[in-house]
């Protein structure tokens, strides 16, 4: 009998690695079931991650979806890291200024922010109480900024909040060979050969010209729409045929720890949510604010 109790204790120890596997949840919230949505929220502690990317031209030898395929790369490895439910694939931003090139796919303006208000307003219906939008496109850069801003328009119990830059630094990151590095160029190529190598045509990578125009001589203090397409008329800055496995395998690498560092801090500010709250009281009745 003693005998038997040890055999089973013995299979059972070396099986309980699998069987944990094996009740791990999920980050992506498509892949989950009902009940394991409610226990995945709870086990985040009702933090979830919006990756945003991007539907444009990546120059010749990336695929349209370079943007979105990095963030989500980059967002699912940092939930393995600290655990957060990931959003459904979202690719709703700005690229006005890509609208002349084939594949494109750029909404307007209103409905960009619609969409984005809406999203969050469900993810935060289902329990994502805080929620991190982490962009994975450039042209979102005044937008994501603006749209979190624009949060506090009117009360709500989640609180959002945005990473908004790629890290592309960090001790023993393999050199770039490139100078210029923009769109498309070494740093997004080496992230896509790391990802998913299967999508990079490197042969056609100096098919195109990635170098700047200069057909603007505006004061760096001027802003204007067009900018972009004065510079890159290709869309495509930079160099990709410089590109390597091992640089993009840092920068995701180093990506998805920046961003699990992030959930992490997010998971413990309580103090957002109790500002946020006390700013919507006070918006309700200004002439009541102390002075």
């Amino acid at each position: 009998m003693r005998f038997r109790y040890l055999s089973v204790l013995c299979l059972f120890l070396a099986l309980s690695p699998y069987l944990a596997a094996a009740q791990q949840l999920s980050p992506n919230w498509e892949e989950l079931t009902g009940p394991d949505f409610v226990k995945a929220i709870h086990q985040a502690q009702g933090t979830c991650i919006l990756p945003i990317g991007i539907i444009e031209k990546h120059g010749p030898q990336l695929p349209l979806g370079t943007d979105l395929l990095n963030v989500r790369f980059a967002s699912l490895n940092a939930a393995k890291l600290e655990y957060a439910v990931v959003s459904p694939e979202y690719y709703f931003g700005q690229i006005f200024e890509a609208r002349h090139e084939p594949g494109t796919i750029a909404y307007s303006l209103s409905t960009q922010l619609v969409l984005l208000q809406e999203t969050v307003n469900e993810l935060g219906r289902n329990g994502c109480h805080k929620i991190l939008i982490v962009n994975g496109h450039g042209g979102n850069n005044s937008l994501l900024p603006l749209f979190a801003q624009s949060q506090l328009a009117s009360p709500h119990d989640y609180v959002v909040y945005v990473m908004d830059s790629i890290p592309r630094d960090g001790a023993g990151r393999p050199s770039q060979k490139s100078a210029a590095d923009l769109h498309a160029g070494e740093a997004e190529t080496s992230a896509m050969l790391a990802n998913r190598p299967d999508l990079v045509h490197m042969d056609r990578a100096r098919s195109e010209s990635g170098a700047d125009q200069h057909r603007l001589t505006l004061p760096s203090s001027i802003y204007t729409g067009i900018w972009w397409y004065a510079r890159f008329p290709n869309h495509y800055a930079g160099d990709g045929s410089t590109a390597t496995e091992a640089l993009g395998e840092f920068d995701q690498k180093n990506w998805s720890h920046e961003i699990a560092e992030a959930v992490k801090a997010i998971k413990a500010d309580e103090e957002s949510a109790r500002l946020q709250k006390e700013f919507f009281e006070q918006s309700q009745h200004p002439i009541d604010t102390p002075q």
